[in-house]
């Protein structure tokens, strides 16, 4: 690893700057969760089970806003898909702590389905910032800046709902939303290069068959771009470019948040039981620095690493973890796992930000967003039923194996891809990922 890289990525143009926008435009976005739970338990003196129903419903409604967000923004401009969420989401998550249960449910999901897409949006516009032979780095800056937030975010929501109200603690978030939203909109960073077809970025090799619109051989994917007029024009088919390819490395995004959702909620219950959940916010501290070295480390590197490959590595640390005896040890074991975590989320988005023409990476990003809160919201759940069952060290070996699972698949799914594109390519094999 050399810091060359980061220094060459970070003096181009617009980069340094989005990329702190970013990690304080997340903050309130990484406290909502949080702070929904102690709203919901202190202040309408709920269960966690109603906590946690009204938190799914937020989930639910990010993973099906992301997709058609990201279309929005790939047909009219970031400026104008954006308006709604600086707009309706801001009014719902100010609504939100005046409401009674049943319409705190209603506005979770609309504040869900319209939330600022700064996560994807962020990505989509770094990969036209800077050219694909150094996306890995500036994606792994990226998650750098996102596990900062994840460090700030709860700690500030809690503070806030617990040393003033949780009432306020959700006008803050709301405010922040709308701060969060209008800065983009001012900053306004590009979705797409001035040539989409000169994207550096693009990797003919990893669309199915080949890019829609590049194939000279093609006639059907060019007539799928070039007819049509207005805001599709141009615009590929879904069928061109969401590929089996492309739902394996989403399926790996899901997989990679079941493991890491899964061992948040395995991390609190294994304290518990050990009586030392005073220490919790060490060990998330823990983590979450291994996880910014691990991305580090993975950003410096020249050469690329199949996202199947890394989901694997850390399904496989995190089987252990369960069994370490006291919180000292935890934290030593949980560290291997923690330098995985960045790499695997940086290597899915670089995967997907490469095998979709420019034209539709927004929409991607947005269904690579659906898949991380799908994975979020299946992990957390997993692992508890396995420890209400056996213990807090049945989570982590849960959602470990889990991810495993569909790592060896995608890695089959990846063989039999490389296989036909060697027979299709005069013999030459194409990297898909």
């Amino acid at each position: 690893m050399t810091l060359t890289s980061y220094r060459r990525v970070l003096a181009l143009p617009g980069v340094a700057r989005l990329l702190a926008f970013a990690v304080l435009a997340r903050v309130p976005q990484t406290a909502v969760y949080v702070v929904i739970t102690l709203h919901v338990v202190t202040t309408l003196h709920r269960g966690y089970g109603a906590a946690g129903l009204v938190a799914a419903v937020a989930t639910v409604g990010m993973a099906i806003g992301g997709p058609w967000r990201g279309r929005a923004i790939d047909r009219v401009g970031l400026r104008r898909a954006l308006l709604p969420s600086v707009l309706v989401a801001t009014a719902a998550w100010v609504l939100a702590p005046l409401a009674g249960y049943g319409a705190l449910l209603v506005l979770a999901f609309v504040g869900g389905l319209l939330a600022l897409p700064i996560f994807s949006v962020t990505r989509q516009c770094l990969a036209v910032l800077v050219p694909g032979d150094r996306r890995r780095t500036v994606l792994a800056l990226d998650s750098v800046g996102t596990e900062l937030s994840f460090m700030m975010g709860p700690a500030l929501g809690v503070l806030v709902a617990t040393q003033v109200s949780t009432t306020a603690a959700m006008l803050g978030i709301g405010a922040l939303m709308f701060v969060s939203g209008l800065g983009l909109i001012l900053l306004d960073p590009p979705t797409r290069s001035v040539d989409p077809g000169t994207d550096p970025g693009s990797d003919p090799g990893t669309c199915p068959g080949t890019c829609p619109g590049t194939d000279p051989e093609n006639p059907a994917a060019r007539a799928d771009v070039e007819v049509g007029a207005g805001p599709e024009a141009g615009r590929p088919a879904r069928s061109q470019w969401f590929s089996p390819a492309l739902i394996a490395v989403l399926a790996a995004t899901a997989g990679g948040t079941v493991v890491l959702s899964g061992t948040d909620v395995a991390i609190v219950a294994h304290l518990r039981e050990s009586g030392n959940v005073q220490l919790t916010g060490l060990i998330f501290v823990a983590w979450g620095t291994g996880s910014i070295l691990g991305g580090l480390v993975y950003g410096g590197l020249h050469r690329r690493l199949s996202p199947f490959g890394l989901l694997l590595g850390l399904a496989v640390l995190t089987v252990p973890v369960g069994l370490a005896h006291g919180p000292l040890i935890l934290m030593l074991t949980i560290l291997p796992a923690a330098a995985l975590c960045a790499p695997v989320i940086t290597s899915t988005i670089e995967a997907v930000a490469r095998m979709v023409p420019e034209q539709v990476r927004g929409e991607a990003m947005g269904w690579h967003g659906s898949a991380l809160q799908a994975g979020s919201a299946l992990g957390a759940p997993l692992a508890g039923v396995a420890m209400d069952a056996s213990g807090a060290w049945a989570g982590f070996v849960v959602v470990g194996l889990g991810g495993a699972m569909i790592a060896v698949l995608g890695l089959a799914v990846q063989r039999v891809r490389l296989r036909s594109a060697d027979r299709a390519v005069d013999g030459r094999t194409a990297p898909l990922w």
